[in-house]
């Protein structure tokens, strides 16, 4: 039985959102929770819905061992709240657009940006993912680096969490 939902959110659901929708169901596979976490993806913006995830991100998520071929781009619903258990957005950009349309107080603290689950990220104060849309392969690259520490450190979070439920 599924006990806990998360949404990963970025402007567009084509780059940094797939990417870590992808790996954390990866590494939630890998410590043995993929059956007790709900993991999805969506963008702010519903430009590119029914799409799929953009090409750079597919292959370097390819390149690394991972598979994004099923992912189609949502955009992200405010009913979902009622849903949902954590809303992980990309850039601080994307968490205020998220906690402006929480309908309540306990939704807008169930969000919080994917980085700050990276102790490394948070020592050294780059909690966002920045966008790699406008730039070359190595952007996205370093996106899945940035997105891979982020998530480990999520599922040790989850892992104890959910534990102690």
């Amino acid at each position: 039985m599924v006990a806990y939902r998360i949404c990963l959110v970025c402007s567009g659901n084509i780059c940094r959102s797939p990417t870590a929708e992808v790996v954390l169901r990866s590494l939630l596979g890998d410590a043995g929770l993929a059956d007790e976490v709900t993991v999805g993806s969506a963008g702010i913006g519903g430009w590119h819905v029914g799409e799929r995830a953009d090409p750079r991100s597919l292959r370097v998520l390819a390149a690394a061992g991972y598979d994004g071929s099923s992912h189609r781009v949502r955009q992200f619903d405010p009913t979902w709240f009622d849903e949902l258990d954590l809303v992980l957005a990309l850039d601080r950009g994307h968490l205020d657009d998220l906690r402006a349309l929480a309908p309540d107080t306990a939704s807008r603290d169930r969000v919080l940006l994917l980085r700050s689950f990276d102790p490394a990220a948070v020592a050294a104060g780059t909690l966002e993912v920045e966008d790699p849309y406008f730039g070359a392969a190595a952007d996205f690259e370093r996106v899945l680096r940035e997105i891979e520490a982020a998530c480990a450190g999520l599922v040790e979070h989850l892992d104890d969490t959910l534990v102690t439920r």
